[in-house]
């Protein structure tokens, strides 16, 4: 339904800004604006003109926020039941098209599917909602309802924890929305059983950005000796022991996260080939490539997995998380055996593929090893990207052979 224009308050933006805007970029920061033709309620609709007067779209407004608009659409439309409608069935068209087998994935991710600041997972029959705008939390209702028609969930949960909401003026809450969720689900990736508890875990509950990585890294670890770190639920390592690994040996932080992983490996009928250790990474890499004086270092591992959590949220933080990375992965090296592949993930924005590998090939020199890179990977398509949106583009990861 097209709405009418001349009722809505009217951004303008500064000269020189339309062109980001025209390419598909729906963040206008409040240093971006030349003038708001009347006071606006926070949340609300406005249309976005460039400082020619040219309409630019419809988006939602927060004077709260650094980004003072959130641009949805470049069409005028209203921002109604409808048009969320037609937003999320394009999103799972996407899903269906490049994941037809699977079961639990991400429905919706914000930027990516143009539905700024709203995030939706899928956990087999329960959907797990993030909305960090003000605009959507102020639309969670209308965006439940279209997703129960959509997807008829058992339950839909909201998980809105993430620090980004206190810069929208929003508390963080979590709760439910809609029908009665278990305390547990479980949850099939690429026929592996993981149980998930609802109202825990990382993210929404689970990395399901990495569900196609997962089999892609699980090529090389027939026969092999694998070393997961980072473990979590067991998400590479039970993927590497179904593949035929000798043996796995995954290593996280958290009990809890220890804990789930032998569970799901026993359900998996796993159990026999995969073991975690509760340990800072870190300090167990350390630990494990200690030699005493006058001996030499063994390299035990045919495979290793390295999929840290973000070591930076912010650009003032990155030269500390190139240390993180160069620490990991010089640790790491002197474990992987000649011809033995390092497969390795970083999930920060912050950080690109490009600083990334600089960071590994410099830990390479420093001990002696010669790289050969065999893979790259990516986020999951239903993560998908935008490459006129940088921030869409956050996971990346490389597969290397020691070739020396």
């Amino acid at each position: 339904m097209s709405t009418n224009v001349d009722s809505l308050p009217t951004i303008t933006v500064k000269p020189g800004e339309a062109d980001r805007i025209l390419a598909g970029h729906p963040w206008i920061y409040q240093g971006s604006i030349l003038r708001l033709s009347r006071p606006t309620p926070d949340g609300d609709v406005v249309q976005v003109k460039d400082h020619r007067q040219r309409f630019l779209g419809v988006g939602l407004f927060n004077s709260r926020s650094k980004i003072h608009v959130r641009v949805l659409s470049e069409a005028r439309v209203d921002i109604d039941r409808a048009f969320f409608h037609q937003r999320i069935s394009a999103a799972l068209a996407v899903r269906r098209r490049y994941l037809p087998g699977a079961t639990s994935f991400r429905v919706v991710n914000s930027e990516s599917d143009l539905l700024s600041g709203l995030i939706v997972d899928k956990y087999e029959d329960v959907l797990v909602l993030q909305t960090s705008s003000l605009g959507m939390d102020q639309r969670k209702g209308m965006i439940v309802s279209v997703l129960e028609e959509l997807l008829q969930p058992r339950a839909v949960i909201e998980r809105n924890e993430t620090a980004a909401r206190k810069f929208e003026g929003l508390e963080h809450c979590q709760g439910t929305l809609a029908g009665t969720p278990p305390d547990r689900v479980e949850v099939q990736l690429n026929g592996l059983k993981f149980v998930l508890p609802v109202s825990g875990g990382h993210k929404t509950g689970m990395y399901l950005d990495q569900q196609s990585n997962y089999e892609a890294v699980a090529r090389w670890a027939k026969d092999a000796a694998v070393l997961d770190c980072f473990s979590f639920l067991g998400g590479f390592s039970l993927h590497a022991a179904r593949a035929g690994a000798r043996t796995v040996v995954g290593v996280d932080q958290s009990v809890e996260a220890c804990e789930a992983a032998r569970a799901n490996a026993t359900l998996n009928g796993l159990g026999d080939r995969v073991e975690f250790t509760a340990a800072n990474a870190f300090d167990w890499l350390k630990e494990q490539t200690l030699a005493p004086p006058n001996e030499k270092l063994f390299p035990k591992f045919d495979l290793i997995i390295l999929d840290p959590p973000s070591f930076t949220r912010s650009r003032a933080t990155v030269t500390d998380a190139l240390r993180g990375y160069k620490e990991i992965h010089l640790r790491a090296l002197r474990l992987l055996k000649p011809g033995g592949v390092l497969a390795t993930f970083c999930c920060s924005h912050h950080v690109d593929a490009r600083l990334f590998e600089e960071v590994i090939l410099s830990a390479a020199f420093d001990c002696h090893r010669v790289l050969r890179r065999v893979a790259t990977f990516s986020q999951g398509p239903d993560h998908p990207v935008l490459p006129s949106v940088p921030e869409t583009e956050y996971l990346k990861g490389f597969a290397y052979e020691l070739a020396r």
